[in-house]
């Protein structure tokens, strides 16, 4: 979890404890009111716990104070901004999710991304893609329009050939292995991935399992220009825009670059990878 988010977690905690205590109602008081245990009050009024509009609205309407609500609904909006919950974004489909990156991609001309154990979205294949979104899909049980995230994230393949953007990508080498689609399917996707490297917007990086590396590999993430990180974790993504974070990522990505092979080199890592599933 970032800063951020938690210092702007505890800062809604602190005007919900205000709203309450204005109210004359204790911890108790305002669970009864709004039919929760005592527990779930402490938790959000001390940025333990992530409200949802829900929450706020009747937080809001047990204080007495319903027109509150929409000034809470907009703290939180801004909360979400930065660390947004797979589980809320699925919960309205694939398709938001995918468009809402669309429209960074589409701003943004030099990306640099690293991806630990799957090829990245914009090279990916539609079976690919259909199987990697089916899976976390079925992992946050939201298996809403899958079709419609494929589409979606093909799109964004259309700025590889934007004359202009730059795509620096840095992949470990288990992504070349991971199954998780059939091997004809991770096959396809190979050959995919040696036909991307030789397009002079792209510059492929395989960070090989032998590597000395410089620092461990964490979380994926994309570096858009030097305005915005988009970071993913199993139960959220971050949209971090500070200066600092920016920096931070920055010098990640440029530990992790130290360790990667490209070109030639690069295309044999694949090849390997590639023949290994025809023996398999």
């Amino acid at each position: 979890m970032s800063t951020d988010f938690q210092q702007a977690r505890i800062a809604l905690g602190a005007r919900l404890r205000e709203l309450r205590t204005e109210a004359g109602l204790t911890v108790r008081g305002l669970a009864a009111e709004c039919g929760w245990a005592p527990s779930k009050i402490s938790k959000l009024e001390n940025g333990k716990q992530t409200a949802t509009p829900a929450d706020v609205e009747a937080w809001a309407a047990g204080v007495g104070r319903p027109e509150s609500a929409a000034e809470l609904k907009g703290r939180l909006a801004g909360l979400e901004s930065t660390y947004r919950s797979w589980r809320r974004q699925l919960a309205g489909g694939h398709r938001g999710v995918q468009d809402a990156l669309g429209a960074q991609h589409e701003r943004t001309r030099v990306f640099r991304g690293f991806t630990a154990s799957v090829v990245p979205g914009v090279f990916q294949t539609p079976e690919y893609a259909r199987s990697v979104l089916s899976r976390y899909a079925e992992l946050h049980g939201a298996a809403r329009d899958v079709e419609a995230g494929v589409t979606s994230r093909l799109r964004r393949q259309e700025g590889l050939y934007v004359h202009g953007k730059k795509y620096r990508v840095l992949m470990g080498e288990s992504a070349l292995h991971a199954r998780i689609c059939s091997s004809s399917v991770l096959a396809d996707q190979l050959d995919r991935l040696m036909s991307v490297n030789g397009l002079s917007t792209v510059e492929l990086g395989i960070i090989p399992l032998s590597a000395d590396v410089r620092i461990a590999a964490g979380d994926d993430f994309w570096i858009h220009d030097d305005r915005l990180v988009i970071a993913e974790s199993w139960h959220a993504e971050m949209w971090l825009d500070s200066p600092e974070d920016v920096a931070l990522y920055s010098k990640v990505w440029a530990a992790l670059d130290a360790g990667a092979v490209r070109c030639r080199t690069a295309h044999q890592v694949i090849a390997r990878a590639r023949a290994a599933l025809i023996r398999s």
